[in-house]
């Protein structure tokens, strides 16, 4: 097992997500079976309770392990399949010991950080990379580790004592340090080490050694500024690979091809046999330049004012639009902006929500917790129904779309959610009856889980006409079984139930009437790929540009061959375009998709990643 720790200096969110997802993916391209572990110095035992406005959307795995939007970055860049126990926390470190510590496990020694809780965090990290984390079953051959927050953090350093052992545990042979630091930049566009310089010292100080230094900043980096930084961190010249900023995230593996050639010779890492996957990298990188005709998306949400709330909803969004060659136009639409209250206080920002939603070529309505802003996403939901526009609820949205629907159409104008203080008769959304009211942590229905399509819908023909599928959940409210009847009389219609059908998993309204009104129950942007994306947002996105009823017109095994006739149609006329290339990069889709798996989560057939 080789082992490549990535850790950050100067300030954190400076990058080491995606830096770590891109060493995974070039690895990868090599034939090598990559796995990823998160590590976050916080005391929380996982990131379930987390505002959104300070770490950004919480991430649900296929266990239920409710983690750190990174590890969603690892699972889109790599394709793979994490864990619970693939993001460790302080919380999680001290409670096993402690636990161990109560059963007497340590035979009266008086337990200390070093070397029990180090200990915890080594036997902890080599027992996860051992854990397959792709659908061959096979065991990792590298695991890359991220290192959240900042070296010389106090929270960090029983982490960084714990890797300090380990590389001579492991051997050097085995461990390699990606340190990424920030190369500053004055206004008259000087570019200063000392930062880097002194958190590199800090580091070795701390009995840690980078191996390669990844300087983020904003230009390319100068052959001197290289030579200054090798000079006083000692690290060798070719080893200060320069990350600057580039125009989408999917060049940022291609930016890394020549290190991720050193840190082969420095592991003695063989490579399997050559895969295409670099290949696609290249090519969706250059897709996301060259391509300028929008399509317009407004988001209506109850976070907007950190895109980070919303990582996964965005990243299904773009997967899709360019999965049909077009640039997503997002406009971000905080929901209390629509409500009436704010019409008589701020007028102004009442009328330019509202502009931006009716502007929007389609709508979605995400998540979220709690009963401030509902009013104002149904608001939108309503004006989507009413004015036929494109619209994709997911999880609150979908909760909320079922009481505008109750109180609108079936008449029943105290619908409301159990979530709400308002008193009512007709509580529509419910409480799930197993969920713990006396903690938040781990109780609502988290993870993958089936359910069964009960009719035709054009939501069952985007999942590959497939009666059963799977998506992942997080949410503790549901449809109230006793009105279903009633809605369902009204128009609602019920298109996805649980495996044992006591729960709505979806409704789809789409059909002569609507382009695309459809709510889903569970997340499915949890599960979108860079070259798959996930099935409603494809909708949506479908719907949007006309094109759903010819795309789902296509007999599955034959969708691929639409997308590249779209895309020709497209950018045929692009100079930069060729045909040989097309030619053979249609042989390629007909061969992977003649092998490639119908995912049960997106039941979808399409090029696999690798």
């Amino acid at each position: 097992m080789k082992y490549i720790l990535v850790t950050g200096g100067v300030f954190s969110g400076i990058g080491k997500g995606v830096i770590s997802s891109s060493i995974g993916t070039v690895l990868k391209c090599s034939g090598l079976t990559v796995t990823s572990i998160k590590i976050d110095p916080y005391l929380n035992i996982d990131a379930g309770t987390f505002n959104p406005y300070e770490h950004g959307e919480v991430f649900v795995l296929d266990d239920g392990g409710e983690v750190d939007l990174d590890l969603g970055n690892y699972e889109r860049f790599l394709d793979i399949t994490l864990h619970r126990d693939n993001n460790i926390t302080t919380g999680k470190i001290y409670q096993n010991v402690i636990s161990r510590e109560r059963r007497g496990d340590f035979l009266g020694k008086t337990v200390q950080v070093v070397p029990h809780v180090t200990d915890t965090i080594m036997d902890w990290v080599e027992r996860v990379a051992q854990i397959p984390v792709s659908e061959t079953g096979h065991t990792p051959d590298v695991c890359v580790i991220e290192l959240g927050g900042t070296i010389g953090d106090i929270e960090g350093m029983q982490f960084v004592e714990a890797f300090r052992q380990f590389q001579f545990k492991v051997g050097r042979d085995n461990f390699c340090l990606v340190h990424v630091s920030l190369v500053v930049e004055t206004s008259g566009g000087e570019q200063k080490t000392k930062p880097t310089q002194h958190n590199v010292r800090e580091l070795r100080a701390l009995g840690l050694a980078p191996d390669f230094i990844a300087c983020r900043s904003k230009r390319p980096i100068s052959d001197s500024v290289r030579s200054k930084i090798s000079l006083f961190c000692h690290v060798p010249e070719v080893n200060v690979i320069n990350v600057h900023d580039v125009s989408n995230l999917y060049r940022v593996p291609i930016l890394l091809e020549g290190m991720i050639k050193l840190i082969k010779v420095q592991l003695d890492i063989k490579p399997r046999g050559k895969v295409r996957l670099m290949r696609k990298w290249h090519d969706l990188a250059e897709t996301y330049d060259r391509i300028y005709q929008p399509v317009n998306i407004c988001l209506v949400g109850k976070y907007t004012k950190l895109d980070d709330a919303y990582k996964s909803v965005i990243n299904a969004l773009e997967h899709a639009s360019l999965f049909l060659n077009h640039k997503l136009k997002l406009s971000l639409v905080e929901s209390d902006d629509l409500e009436e209250e704010v019409q008589s206080a701020d007028p102004t920002r009442y009328h330019a929500a509202w502009h931006q939603l009716c502007s929007a070529k389609g709508v979605i309505v995400p998540g979220g917790f709690g009963h401030r802003g509902t009013i104002g996403k149904m608001s939108a939901i309503r004006w989507c129904r009413e004015k036929k526009i494109p619209m994709l609820a997911v999880c609150l949205g979908f909760q909320l779309a079922v009481i505008e629907f109750a109180r609108n159409v079936v008449g029943l104008t105290d619908a409301k959610s159990g979530e709400s203080p308002e008193v009512s008769n007709n509580v529509v959304v419910i409480d799930m009856p197993e969920h713990n009211q006396g903690q938040l942590g781990g109780t609502m229905l988290l993870g993958s889980r089936s359910f069964n399509f009960t009719q035709e819908c054009k939501l069952r023909d985007l999942y590959g006409k497939k009666d059963v599928s799977k998506e992942r959940h997080r949410h503790r409210y549901e449809v109230n079984p006793d009105y279903v009847p009633q809605l369902t009389k009204a128009g609602m219609r019920f298109v996805a139930a649980n495996e044992d059908g006591t729960r709505m998993e979806a409704f789809d309204l789409s059909g002569p009437d609507h382009p695309y009104f459809v709510g889903v129950q569970y997340h499915p942007e949890y599960l979108t790929r860079p070259l798959n994306p996930s099935p409603p947002y494809l909708g949506l996105l479908l719907a949007c540009l006309d094109q759903l009823d010819n795309y789902l017109a296509f007999p599955v095994e034959k969708r691929s061959k639409w997308r590249l006739q779209t895309r020709r149609d497209l950018i045929d006329q692009s100079d930069e375009y060729d045909d040989e290339e097309e030619e053979e990069e249609e042989e390629e889709e007909e061969d992977t998709v003649s092998t490639s798996r119908v995912s049960a989560s997106t039941s979808q057939v399409s090029v696999e990643i690798a």
